[in-house]
């Protein structure tokens, strides 16, 4: 079998392997977080050394810290922070009207192949994505994410810039998909900075919300005498 990208069924069947590991680790740490390193750990020993660092580092870290503590790392990384989200039509699409559609386009692959779309996440989640990929269906999963590959780089730029110990996730299904250009990470770049694209149909272009500045005092009527 050759991959989207005409690689070799052995490579492929490796980036199959990330994703599994990086949608298991990338999920909310519950109590079931121990069960899922274990299997991250599994599915790192048929990666090459190299390949399989970046995902062992952040299964150590999880495995090495309390449960509530991770827990409320990763609300405040992912969910309270927009700069880190991991909903890939936000980026793509912002809290506009189109990003219903695109959202849709998720479902729909999904339903494509067989697949209910989720319960309880929404499509287009990394978590989601990448699963899909690694299990369903490996080819269209390998499209909508090369598809996405400019919000996985804002989501990894974003986490590298802050620090966070996913960011290693987010480098290693980056290094699955075809290699990004100078320009191409430019502009992610750019979209970690300015953000998403904002609704603007049937806006006005500008609104005063206050009152403009006096020059002079008015002038007071006077009444009959």
């Amino acid at each position: 079998m050759r991959s989207p990208f005409g690689r070799s069924a052995r490579r492929f069947d490796r980036h199959r392997i990330v994703w599994q590991a990086a949608s298991l680790l990338l999920a909310y740490p519950d109590h079931d977080v121990r069960a899922r390193l274990d299997l991250v750990d599994q599915l790192c020993a048929h990666l090459p050394s190299e390949q399989a660092a970046p995902l062992r580092t952040v299964s150590a870290m999880l495995r090495c810290t309390p449960e509530t503590v991770a827990a409320q790392a990763y609300v405040d990384t992912f969910d309270m922070r927009r700069q880190s989200t991991l909903l890939l039509t936000y980026w793509t699409d912002g809290d506009t009207r189109n990003r219903g559609m695109a959202m849709l386009a998720f479902n729909d692959a999904y339903r494509a192949a067989g697949m209910r779309p989720p319960v309880g996440e929404m499509p287009d989640h990394l978590t989601v994505v990448l699963e899909f990929a690694a299990t369903v269906d490996p080819v269209t999963g390998a499209a909508l994410l090369a598809a996405h590959r400019r919000a996985i780089d804002a989501i990894r730029l974003a986490l590298t810039d802050d620090g966070s110990p996913y960011a290693p996730v987010l480098a290693a299904v980056a290094d699955t998909l075809p290699a990004a250009s100078e320009l191409e990470l430019g502009r992610a770049r750019h979209l970690v900075q300015a953000g998403p694209p904002a609704e603007s149909v049937g806006l006005a272009p500008f609104t005063l919300t206050v009152p403009p500045r006096r020059t002079a005092a008015p002038a007071v009527a006077k009444g009959p005498r």
